[in-house]
């Protein structure tokens, strides 16, 4: 299986630069509304039509992979480099019930506006609001779901988790054994056991469970 393919950005290199007249502030503020899900930094990125971090069905990138497992989003940061309107991280993890705000530089209605971040405890899964118009005054908002990059089987090994919970291993960059191989909508956590036969824990459903949607976010016109 081939897991590493290019960004999806269309003739995104062709894409119009703005200039500073033609810009506007957007205020993107995000509620983690899961039980026991974690939020890893926030990466929120304005850019234009045809510039996509993921579509659903097809492989996830490079850098989306390496999000997804790991919650890392120099990656990430450093493809939209040349085509993004405005790209930023909100640093910290996003706990349960928590709200975290940045603002971004957009332009009215011909923007759009995409933010991912993984879930921890997850193998690979991530909440993320996909190529959403900005809006031209007042605010828009979406309740999120939660989708699963494909990269990696869905074993919810602690050995295989990172972040504070689990402490294991994150981005690998090598095809898996059970992977998907495709972005799909992640359908939660399943009873798998409580311990591999390694010894490794083995996480359920009773407490990290989800069923969609995981986050609100608001992007909000401010100037």
């Amino acid at each position: 299986m081939i897991k590493h393919t290019a960004i999806a950005m269309g003739l995104a290199l062709a894409g119009t630069m703005a200039t500073a007249q033609e810009l506007s502030q957007y205020e993107v503020t995000i509620t983690n509304i899961t039980q026991a899900q974690t939020f890893t930094p926030q990466f929120v990125v304005t850019h234009p039509s045809d510039v996509f971090l993921f579509r659903l069905g097809e492989t996830a990138s490079e850098p989306m992979e390496i999000m997804a497992e790991g919650g890392d989003t120099s990656a990430l940061t450093d493809a939209v480099a040349n085509v993004a309107t405005d790209a930023q991280t909100i640093g910290g993890l996003l706990g349960p019930g928590e709200t975290a705000s940045i603002v971004v530089n957009g332009i009215p209605q011909q923007g759009f506006v995409s933010v991912v971040a993984m879930m921890i405890p997850t193998n690979d899964t991530f909440m993320a609001l996909n190529h959403v118009r900005l809006p031209p005054s007042g605010a828009k908002m979406r309740m999120v779901p939660a989708y699963d990059a494909g990269t990696e089987a869905n074993d919810q090994n602690c050995a295989n988790i990172p972040g504070p919970r689990c402490g294991g291993v994150g981005y690998v960059g090598e095809p898996g054994e059970g992977d998907e191989g495709f972005i799909h909508i992640g359908n939660g956590f399943h009873d798998l056991g409580t311990e591999d036969a390694d010894g490794s824990e083995i996480l359920g459903p009773q407490t990290y469970d989800w069923r969609n949607n995981v986050a609100r976010i608001t992007v909000r016109f401010m100037n």
